[in-house]
């Protein structure tokens, strides 16, 4: 990122509109990283301020500089400049949401005890015109000693005035500390008691509500979307929706995808020589990665829809929505949100919890957050569905598959309501606080916060692919190569169309005797009760490393040696023709079924095993985490299957 001879810090409370200002204010000139020493993830941008290059520094959503959670503590260094690396703010931009004043400004009564310039962005202003409210904002300026400036990121509204505002403030006086001199500030409730006294005459002395229509609408809405029945009927709706939307605007896409790198691995291996080299190419890497990047349209559009909920202001009414159970089984009301991230990835979800104050309930959060069905089970799901439940329906209009992938995100969520509640009556036992949360105006979401969120969030699965996946695509596929078998043949004959096809009939018997075949016939007594048969538990194994590996090794194991040419199978095809020895299917919905179910509950991610043993500082719980769930997702799984036999179902 490019030198910035000013240095900004973006604070505010969480659904205030920043990450809406911050987008807009710089554009695509922004980079994720974490904070030296911490999880707590950080966005640095930069900003042009009137012909002056600013680094803009987003500081985490907060409700107050009290320090009670480490996402308080990281935004406290940073204003005092204790954060290596980062320079102290030249000026604070604190943004404020028009239509909760109240809430907002306390925190920037915080901020100006730390002696540096301030700028409030005052956003939501459209919505607080539209509400037919007036405000005084020169009067409010000065109340507050500072310069207000109304926004609208949407429309770029007042970005212009901002800049001036923070050039004025960079070379202005010192900002005057606010005066609680009145007031009996010696015990922590007088002091807050001093703020909010502060703040009511401030607003009272520059806001006019119209009180008629201010939340008529609204609370009508919320009437409907909160209602403790209605409101989860439709929530379960908006999920379904969300699935059967995904499964059908994104067939088209990934055909595509998967006609692309089938056509790239045709190409490959016409024009290169035979060998090695080309053998890891197409069967390695294009075929391993290539099995994953196809899953990438349904991921755009999963952080699409999320980010749609996230934006619009539904997702907190979904979190009021299941506080109710949430504190049933013992846990904090603020952990529905880090669950809710952990729909994306877990990780992000786990670094969440830390907005929550007592460590048991926020060790209890991140116990169950793996349950959150990821973005990495997606393309497993999907693989599954696709291979032995496409095209069928319930009640002759819903897709099977949207069904059965909502199954697999309840049943989920089934097990880590059960495991929370055991765990907080055992050995996390501690009464959750009260869980008070604002929920934010409903507002059309911002298009370009929504694209800049589905962007970064889909691009760290794309660079999973090109890294990690990469990586353990060559590993499995060299692990299969080798060691080669008497008799395998790796010379190829050339036809006259230019394709190349293998000449020897002992293919199978060299993925049977490589290294991978040896460890999956190793562990193939363990997972034949589940229906599993010695490929299927090389899959497994490297699916431990990343879930979604499973897709790109089942693309090696089932492309090893295969006719590479313009009839070769997909993987769809392959999996629903693999034979055993005897003849009978290797795959049948049941064994779909099972995997999807194992999947649901198995800790199969290296990633987040280490974040979890960063942010509880030891390896007890990690390990704690990768038994209790392999073993939970084992006995599950050996369940359906026998069941499903039993049963008849699914064979």
């Amino acid at each position: 990122m490019d030198p910035a001879s000013l240095t900004i810090a973006l604070a505010g409370n969480p659904n205030a509109g920043k990450t809406t200002l911050f987008n807009a204010l710089t554009g695509l000139k922004q980079k994720v990283a974490n904070y030296p020493g911490v999880t707590v993830e950080r966005k640095i941008g930069l900003w042009d301020v009137n012909g002056t290059s600013a680094r803009l520094i987003d500081l985490p959503g907060l409700y107050s500089l009290e320090t009670t959670s480490i996402d308080e503590k990281i935004a406290g260094d940073v204003l005092l400049g204790k954060i290596d690396g980062i320079d102290r703010p030249d000026v604070v931009v604190a943004v404020v949401d028009a239509t909760n004043l109240e809430r907002n400004l306390y925190l920037v009564t915080q901020i100006l005890e730390y002696g540096i310039p301030v700028v409030v962005a005052l956003t939501m202003i459209d919505v607080f015109e539209k509400q037919k409210h007036e405000i005084d904002v020169s009067r409010l300026s000065e109340s507050l000693g500072i310069n207000v400036v109304p926004i609208d990121a949407k429309t770029g509204r007042g970005t212009d005035a901002l800049g001036d505002a923070v050039s004025t403030a960079k070379g202005g006086p010192p900002v005057r500390p606010i005066d609680f001199a009145n007031e009996a500030v010696d015990d922590g409730n007088s002091k807050i008691f001093s703020r909010y006294k502060f703040i009511s005459d401030a607003i009272q002395d520059s806001v006019r509500h119209n009180d008629r229509d201010a939340h008529r609408v609204s609370d009508k809405i919320d009437s409907i979307l909160t209602h403790k029945f209605f409101g989860l009927l439709i929530l379960i709706a908006v999920l379904l929706l969300i699935f059967q939307t995904i499964f059908t605007w994104a067939t088209v896409p990934m055909d595509l995808l998967d006609a692309g790198f089938g056509s790239l691995g045709d190409a490959v291996r016409t024009g290169m020589p035979e060998g090695i080299l080309t053998d890891l190419i197409v069967d390695g890497i294009i075929a391993g990665v290539g099995g994953v990047l196809v899953f990438l349209p349904q991921i755009l559009l999963l952080f699409l829809f999320i980010s749609v909920l996230e934006d619009s202001g539904y997702m907190a009414r979904a979190a009021f929505l299941m506080d109710r159970l949430m504190s049933r089984i013992g846990l904090h009301g603020k952990a529905f949100l880090p669950l809710i991230s952990s729909f994306a990835c877990a990780i992000p979800g786990i670094m969440a919890t830390r907005t929550i104050e007592n460590q048991r309930d926020r060790f209890a959060t991140i116990m169950i957050a793996p349950f959150m069905s990821c973005s990495a089970r997606l393309p497993v799901y999907t693989l599954m569905i696709a291979a032995f439940f496409a095209g069928q329906t319930v009640l002759g209009f819903i897709s099977l598959g949207a069904v059965l992938m909502l199954a697999m995100y309840a049943l989920g969520i089934f097990f880590a309501v059960i495991v929370a509640f055991i765990l907080k009556r055992t050995v996390l036992k501690a009464p959750p606080p009260p869980f008070i949360m604002e929920l934010p105006p409903y507002r059309m979401p911002n298009v370009r916060t929504v694209m800049t969120n589905m962007i970064e969030r889909s691009w760290m699965f794309v660079k999973r692919a090109g890294t990690v996946i990469l990586a353990i695509s060559i590993i499995l596929w060299a692990l299969m190569y080798f060691p080669r078998t008497e008799g395998t043949s790796d010379a190829f004959t050339r036809s006259t169309d230019g394709t190349a096809q293998a000449v020897t009939l002992a293919e199978s018997d060299q993925l049977r005797n490589s290294f991978a075949g040896q460890l999956g016939r190793v562990i193939e007594p363990v997972i034949q009760p589940l229906g599993f048969d010695w490929k299927i538990g090389v899959a497994l194994i490297a699916s431990f490393a990343a879930r979604e590996v499973l897709v790109s090794t089942l693309s090696i194991i089932y492309n090893v040696g295969k006719d590479a040419n313009e009839e070769s199978e997909t993987l769809i095809s392959a999996i629903r023709n693999e034979k055993r020895d005897d003849g009978t299917p290797v795959w049948t919905p049941l064994t779909a079924l099972t995997l999807m179910v194992f999947f649901v509950l198995a800790m199969q991610c290296m990633s987040t095993v280490a974040v979890v043993r960063r942010e509880t500082n030891s390896w007890r719980w990690p390990i704690f985490m990768v038994v209790y769930m392999t073993a939970l997702a084992y006995f599950a799984a050996f369940l359906t299957y026998q069941g499903g036999k039993i049963l008849g179902i699914g064979a």
